[in-house]
């Protein structure tokens, strides 16, 4: 009988692993932090409360600390030049 696979898995089309060990690794500690309630945010220091932003939280510091993780998708811009005036 054949085998299945997953359709992603945490899997790449080239077939490797997209995050590292590390990255897992601080995923967990942040998430685990949340839960009890010690996980805070990075300049504000108000309390996480939000599972995505806790897992945002663990995989900035998997990057900065070598780990292995994708790069972050471009979002929108902060700092638009608002609408241009039409020179009339």
């Amino acid at each position: 009988m054949a085998t299945r696979r997953k359709a992603s898995g945490g899997r790449k089309k080239s077939g490797g692993r997209r995050y590292g060990p590390k990255a897992g690794q601080k995923v967990k500690r942040a998430m685990h932090e949340m839960k009890r309630g010690k996980l805070k945010s990075g300049r504000s220091g108000k309390k996480v409360k939000s599972r995505k932003q806790a897992i945002a939280i663990g995989l900035s510091e998997a990057r900065q600390s070598g780990g292995k993780v994708p790069s972050k998708k471009g979002g929108r811009s902060r700092r638009g030049g608002g609408r241009k005036s039409s020179a009339r």
